[in-house]
């Protein structure tokens, strides 16, 4: 304080020249600091600062892709994504916006302006955005104001709002603070048509359950993205798009399955378990000439899509039972490819006889009978099928049956499918040994039971079986899915007569199983399940018929469980003639010729 008042004195300076001189000191320090802190921004922080500034007007939107549909063999949709948007929103911009007033300068400069029913919007930043979005997307302003008021980059607003109502949002001069991000709504075809096998979707549009889970990798596309940098209106910056990728569509895929036969058989399948007043039904039906499924339904009503279909796969693949007496028909063929017996080989069968220590009856009481081999198939005789087994090898009866595709998986890979179960003949018993002549002592579902019979139809060869016809990708290339594998199983002359004699079996339904006009080779089953109390009291009635038998073009299996009038060839059968039926007149199948070559059944 003496400095200050000699140097006052020494230069004759008053106390107020005094003050405006301290003043003047503190102003140059304080000036000072500013230009140093300048230089160290500018030559020391410079970069950093300047990229933070980028970092913040820079903005990721992610461009979503659209999952690929699925349709039947001629085109018909079953499943397809229908364009919707989420709407995003940004609210560190929403924060920072400021609406245009109608009629001002910068209205004209943008060519758009902020207004609520002709009012000026009364707020700024996140209360003013909210107020603009809250009529269009039917939401509460407050509550929505309070969500974009804050500093992160991404909120999502709304989902799945329509086409439409996106188109309003982007006219609302909100480039940069909120947009429409492209999703999608999975539907599928009506009337349940597929339910459990097509599956669904999950909150993400990743495939959950059935054919959308299995061929996920398939329909999912690949998301794109853009980045740019926005103003402080949230607008983007002419030219400063910096990086972006296309989104990839996922590829659309066609399945074999003809959607008019697929409802058909529905049709067919609800009403006969109705009408028969059975449990369930299930039927498939095959193109034999290439192995593809033409339907596969179920009597479930369940819709694709639905919560029940995520959680329940396609009763027509999860199903095993005793194929009961269609199982004779992959014997039969082990009877005659090693040579045990020929077709028409004579046969003196019993209702019932005592073999290897073990007790064995047919259906039905009968007469002792004198039936060739063809007859023994014909009418459907247990003990006639021993018999004839007697010098086939278990080893050689399992061999055959594997072949045929028995405990053997489709192919097919459909979600929930079962293979059945075939013991390996080491650990068969006395009795199984032989049950499984006839049908008992292994079981299967429906796929593979079509599959063992359209091996007669083909004459002795296994196709592999195809519910994939082709994949269509976003550029439009097609790629033939249908499976050309086929291996021969049995020698073509075997084939054709077993398939006359089956032939034989149709005429014996014809009441009730045949289609007028046409010649069908079939196999009826009839075998015991355990019911609900875990005991065999329940009942499996199934038919497998070749139509038409004299030039092979559809095999049809339908089963039932517990259907009243049990046999299957006047349960099952009956829907059999009503698909057989259809089948023929949709595809203009011609009429069969008139049978001239049937093999002798008795002698």
């Amino acid at each position: 304080m003496g400095f200050l008042k000699a140097f006052a004195r020494r230069h004759g300076l008053d106390a107020f020249m005094m003050r405006c001189l301290a003043i003047g000191l503190v102003l140059a320090v304080v000036a000072g600091a500013c230009l140093l802190q300048l230089a160290f921004v500018q030559l020391l922080q410079g970069s950093a600062t300047a990229q933070a500034a980028t970092d913040l007007r820079t903005s990721r939107i992610t461009i979503r892709s659209n999952r690929g549909r699925i349709t039947d063999t001629n085109g018909v949709v079953l499943a397809q994504s229908v364009e919707r948007y989420n709407i995003i929103g940004i609210p560190d911009a929403a924060s920072a916006f400021t609406p245009i007033t109608c009629g001002s300068q910068k209205a004209k400069s943008y060519g758009y302006c902020h207004q609520i029913k002709g009012k000026p919007v009364g707020a700024t930043g996140a209360a003013a955005v909210a107020r603009l979005l809250a009529p269009v997307l039917k939401v509460d302003a407050l509550e929505l104001g309070a969500k974009l008021n804050g500093d992160g980059k991404y909120l999502v607003i709304k989902k799945n709002v329509t086409p439409a109502v996106k188109r309003k949002i982007d006219k609302m001069g909100l480039t940069g603070i909120v947009y429409g991000e492209l999703s999608s709504e999975r539907v599928y075809a009506e009337n349940t048509l597929l339910g459990s096998l097509l599956g669904g979707v999950n909150d993400d549009g990743e495939g959950a359950a059935g054919l959308e889970q299995s061929l996920n990798s398939t329909l999912k596309g690949t998301d794109g993205y853009t980045v740019y940098q926005r103003g402080n209106g949230g607008e983007v910056i002419p030219g400063t798009v910096t990086e972006s990728q296309d989104a990839v569509d996922g590829k659309n895929v066609s399945l074999t399955i003809d959607a008019d036969v697929d409802w058909y058989v529905k049709k067919v399948l609800t009403e006969g378990v109705s009408s028969f007043h059975a449990k369930w039904g299930i039927a498939v039906v095959e193109d034999c000439q290439t192995g593809e499924i033409i339907a596969l339904e179920d009597s479930d009503q369940i819709q694709a899509g639905s919560d029940k279909a995520k959680l329940n796969a396609s009763r027509a693949v999860t199903a095993t039972f005793e194929p009961g007496s269609v199982g004779k028909v992959p014997a039969l063929a082990a009877i005659l490819q090693t040579g045990a017996h020929t077709i028409n080989d004579k046969f003196t069968v019993p209702y019932e006889i005592d073999w290897n220590g073990q007790k064995f009856h047919d259906s039905t009481e009968h007469a002792t009978m004198q039936w060739t081999l063809a007859g023994i198939l014909r009418n459907s005789s247990n003990v006639g099928m021993v018999m004839a087994g007697k010098d086939v090898t278990p080893q050689e009866r399992y061999d055959m049956l594997t072949k045929f595709g028995i405990g053997q998986a489709s192919g097919l890979n459909l979600p929930g499918e079962t293979n059945g179960v075939l013991a390996s003949p080491s650990s068969w018993d006395g009795r199984t040994k032989d049950t499984v002549l006839f049908g008992q002592g292994y079981t299967v579902n429906a796929l593979q039971l079509t599959r063992a019979i359209s091996v007669i139809a083909n004459d002795g060869v296994s196709r592999r079986q195809s519910i994939i016809k082709s994949v269509t990708d976003a550029d439009g290339h097609v790629t033939n899915k249908v499976h050309d594998e086929a291996t021969r199983v049995i020698d073509e002359q075997y084939a054709k007569q077993i398939r006359n004699a089956m032939e034989s079996v149709g005429e014996e339904y014809k009441a009730t199983a045949g289609v007028d006009g046409y010649r069908v080779a079939a196999k009826t089953g009839t075998a015991e399940v355990a019911g609900s109390d875990g005991r065999l009291t329940s009942i499996i009635a199934d038919f497998v018929g070749i139509i038409p038998a004299d030039n092979p073009r559809f095999v049809v299996t339908v089963a039932m469980q517990d259907p009243d009038g049990t046999y299957g060839g006047i349960t099952s059968g009956f829907l059999f003639a009503k698909i057989g039926e259809f089948l023929m007149q949709k595809y203009e199948v011609p009429n069969s010729a008139e049978r001239t070559d049937a093999i002798p059944l008795e002698w």
